[in-house]
């Protein structure tokens, strides 16, 4: 999938390039050659890995997209948070948040979005399943992405369609970012389920 055609896209990848190059960075692996898809993007331990998440995406090219509550959009710099990717999400409805994605991406003739697996750290320290649940339901891949502090590397990996087996599924995802270590690693949360049915 590209966000690359035009001006939009040619800066987004200068901007991409120019950041990754500045702080030594790498990525490795292509892009997904999938038009929607649930991105992971893990692991999560500081504020630098959104700029270094978007850096990826425009380096490859791929519009990647976030999700925001409604009114964040409806704001003064609503258009900039839309430039960025931002995705708004009414919450206010009856629906919960993964029928309310689901929504969103059935709408869309492309969409790569990004879905954080990670419980709130403070109550949980550990992965929701929220993000696979959105694939199975929206009937889209699972794209894993990742941020190696330790080797200065980025990049969007491993595709793969749910098969509705969260627990197999799960070890396969275990088994792709073993080894990956966020800017803080003591800060990394472990990849286990909070609650199967989250």
């Amino acid at each position: 999938m590209s966000q690359g055609r035009g001006f939009r896209g040619a800066l987004r990848r200068v901007m991409g390039r120019a950041w990754l190059g500045f702080f030594g960075w790498k990525v490795e692996g292509p892009a997904p050659a999938v038009p929607k898809a649930v991105v992971v993007a893990y692991p999560h331990t500081s504020n630098w890995d959104f700029p270094f998440a978007l850096a990826v995406a425009y380096y490859h090219g791929v519009d990647i997209r976030w999700l925001g509550k409604k009114q964040m959009f409806n704001a003064a710099f609503g258009w900039f948070f839309r430039w960025l990717g931002g995705v708004p999400v009414d919450r206010s409805k009856s629906t919960g948040l993964v029928d309310s994605v689901v929504e969103t991406i059935r709408a869309y003739d492309e969409l790569l979005v990004v879905v954080p697996p990670e419980g709130t750290r403070g109550q949980s320290g550990r992965w929701k399943s929220g993000f696979y649940w959105i694939a199975v339901k929206a009937e889209v891949p699972i794209v894993l992405s990742f941020l190696d502090y330790s080797r200065k590397v980025g990049g969007i990996g491993t595709t793969f369609v749910p098969t509705g087996d969260l627990d197999a599924d799960f070890e396969r995802i275990r088994d792709f970012y073993d080894g990956i270590l966020g800017k803080f690693p003591e800060k990394q949360v472990p990849i286990s389920l909070l609650d199967p049915a989250a």
